[in-house]
């Protein structure tokens, strides 16, 4: 009788086979276990430490006003709509049909029957599960929506993947919003999140990264109009919008991170929803904090997406290794992308600090050098501190031996997320 003799290659097959099943069960014990957890907590909102809208005098013909509650940025968002002349531009990646929801179209319609030129862009994938009835204008308002398919995406093209993931209203070219609340209910009093308002010039930078969306997808959806594009008012280095473009193969965000982390000298502040780095962003904030710069980190301590927490949890070991202080923000969901350094520089935006937002969606972070609204960032950071606990490297280091096991079968997941 002949003994069957595995090989190398078999052994690797059943390997990776086992693996996969090994993946399958953690992510279904995972969400099952949130699933639960979210049934038993209820929708009931819980507190949470709220910084009022906070405004600086960024350069000649500049401000920008930050906000971290939705009710508070929402109010102001409809108004500036209200007063809205010529043109409203407006894009986002959740859009629910709730009651909040019904404020944004209805203000939107309404701009558009006093003769307002209202331009809407929303992305197909993330309102799956929304009405499509609810998603539907009447014709004075013209509507792109980001396709979840396309013939296109049966090629293996990084080009064709991006979800429109920005969140930008820009009104009449002088009032200016960007940051990381989608539209809807839970969004104004249940998560912290972070969204600025510029009035002024830099308002050009939001106009465009909309108008060259609009241009470059119109031919899908039939629309026979193309935006017009207007060079800059201004060359004001005070605020720079950077534009991940997968489309383009152009993704400058992550550069943006690397320069302003290897210039920090003092402190770095990074609130983020899910952070999940690469190995040259990980690289440099370990160098950063090796070199005697105070790095904080806040992040939830269960977000809204448990799989990404797991994964974002096999980076703590080296973080806390190096000195980097851990923030997990309580009974809350911190959706903020946001940092500070040293008083000096600042970001906000709709890019996580993950694969998909830097390599992979259409993404819109503002670049802010300024003094004044990096000291409102460091108030923000501060207050949301105050709502936190901090991981400690002793913590860390005696969970249970199956956590360990687990985030190590789920390494291979962190280029997906």
């Amino acid at each position: 009788m002949r003994l069957s003799r595995s090989t190398p290659r078999s052994l690797l097959k059943r390997g990776l086979i086992g693996l996969f099943y090994a993946q399958v069960t953690i992510i279904v014990s995972l969400m099952t276990t949130s699933a639960i957890r979210k049934r038993l907590r209820g929708n009931h909102a819980r507190p949470f430490p709220v910084t009022p809208p906070s405004t600086a005098a960024v350069s000649t013909g500049n401000t920008a006003t930050t906000f971290t509650y939705g009710e508070d940025l929402f109010d102001d968002m409809l108004e500036s709509m209200a007063s809205a002349r010529h043109r409203i531009l407006f894009e986002t990646f959740i859009w629910k049909g709730d009651a909040v929801g019904k404020k944004f179209k209805q203000a939107l319609i309404d701009a558009a029957e006093r003769g307002v030129e209202v331009y809407v862009i929303y992305d197909g994938f993330a309102n799956l599960v929304v009405s499509p009835q609810f998603l539907r204008f009447p014709p004075p308002v013209r509507v792109l929506r980001n396709s979840v398919f396309s013939i296109g995406m049966l090629w293996p093209s990084l080009r064709r993947f991006g979800r429109d993931h920005r969140k930008i209203l820009a009104i009449d070219g002088e009032i200016g919003y960007v940051g990381g609340f989608n539209i809807g209910t839970a969004y104004a009093t249940r998560w912290r999140d972070t969204h600025v308002k510029i009035v002024g010039v830099s308002v050009w930078d939001l106009e465009n990264a909309f108008v060259d969306f609009w241009n470059a997808h119109r031919a899908r959806h039939d629309w026979p109009d193309k935006l017009v594009e207007i060079g800059s008012a201004s060359w004001d280095p005070h605020i720079r919008a950077h534009r991940n473009v997968p489309s383009q193969l152009t993704f400058p965000i992550r550069g943006m991170y690397l320069e302003a982390i290897d210039r920090a000298q003092h402190h770095i502040f990074i609130t983020q929803a899910y952070f999940i780095p690469d190995r040259d962003i990980l690289r440099a904030l370990v160098d950063a904090a090796e070199r005697g710069v105070t790095v904080r980190i806040l992040m939830p301590e269960i977000s809204n997406h448990v799989v990404a927490d797991w994964l974002s949890r096999g980076f703590y070991s080296t973080l806390l290794d190096s000195g980097v202080q851990i923030l997990l923000y309580r009974d809350a969901m911190v959706h903020a992308k946001t940092a500070t350094i040293d008083g000096k520089w600042s970001t906000i935006g709709t890019a996580n600090i993950d694969r998909l937002s830097l390599t992979g969606n259409y993404e819109i972070n503002l670049e802010i050098l300024d003094q004044d609204v990096a000291r409102n960032m460091e108030i923000i950071f501060s207050n949301d501190s105050s709502n936190t606990r901090e991981l400690t490297l002793a913590e860390w280091g005696s969970r249970p031996l199956v956590a360990k096991a687990c985030e190590l079968i789920l390494v291979p997941l962190r280029p997906l997320l």
